[in-house]
């Protein structure tokens, strides 16, 4: 199979797309496009000539009916600098290739994440792992920003002396914080990208490995827009009911009290409320 080249990627290889206040994303590589998904998909019974019309409806046919197998043929390598705690969460999607940067071979960079003032907001009533809408105010975000500036500062100093003093860079690196930055290639192939989207752009995600998602689908959209739009409209803009929540569908359909209360009828409801990006 040859190797199918998109216009629209190749334009933006390599380029870095900023994210937060340090980091970045680039497309270093990828095999296949919107192309290799309709190619795979026919290879039964061979591609023939086929329309882009008929291309746009076959993939979108796979996405509904859950035949992934067909965007597994599509791998995109991508070189991300985040932070540390960032980079955790994200290692927890165990689908991918991954090359970080070795805090054992090299001296970590001075290089730190500072959340801007607009994202630092009280813990979430509803939510034990996550921030609220409620943002503090803005004398107490510089003051907790400059408390973050020094004690990074001092863990890179003592960081510093250590490795000054001849300590192992193994063990003079255990005490650097989680905002430090770090760097990695991830490769990843599409259907797995795909289920790594739904999770973190999703707005129960963290802010911060959520502003990498969103910049990993538009670089995406270049590569495989075509899988992107069926991704779009039958997975991350979908909502899945449950056995019940279809039951209390169809008591409303049918001009019947809904049965859900409680917590249930919270979520039901957030279903059916929730804003199509």
């Amino acid at each position: 199979m040859a190797h199918e080249t998109v216009a629209a990627a190749e334009e933006i290889m390599d380029q870095e797309f900023p994210v937060l206040d340090k980091g970045f994303v680039r497309l270093v590589d990828y095999m296949g496009g919107d192309g290799r998904v309709v190619q795979a998909a026919r290879v039964s019974y061979g591609s023939g000539t086929k329309t882009y019309r008929e291309d746009r409806g076959l993939i979108n046919y796979l996405m509904r009916n859950e035949h992934s197998s067909p965007f597994e043929q599509v791998v995109l390598t991508f070189h991300v600098k985040m932070p540390l705690f960032v980079a955790r969460q994200w290692i927890r999607h165990r689908t991918a290739r991954v090359n970080e940067i070795s805090g054992r071979y090299s001296v970590m960079e001075d290089e730190f994440y500072i959340p801007a003032g607009g994202d630092i907001a009280t813990q979430s009533s509803d939510n034990k792992q996550g921030r609220s809408d409620v943002t503090l105010d803005p004398q107490e975000q510089a003051k907790l920003q400059a408390e973050f500036v020094g004690q990074q500062k001092r863990a890179y100093q003592d960081y510093q002396a250590h490795l000054g003093a001849g300590v192992a860079r193994e063990l003079a690196r255990i005490n650097l914080p989680l905002s430090l930055y770090t760097q990695w290639y991830w490769q990843i192939d599409l259907r797995n990208l795909f289920h790594f989207l739904k999770l973190r752009m999703d707005p129960h995600a963290q802010l911060e490995i959520r502003r990498y998602a969103e910049v990993i689908y538009e670089i995406t959209k270049k590569v495989a827009p075509l899988s992107c739009e069926a991704f779009q409209e039958h997975v991350l803009e979908a909502v899945t009911f449950a056995a019940s929540e279809r039951q209390a569908l169809r008591a409303l359909l049918d001009g019947r009290e809904n049965p859900l209360t409680g917590k249930a009828l919270q979520r039901f409801e957030e279903k059916l409320k929730r804003e199509v990006r």
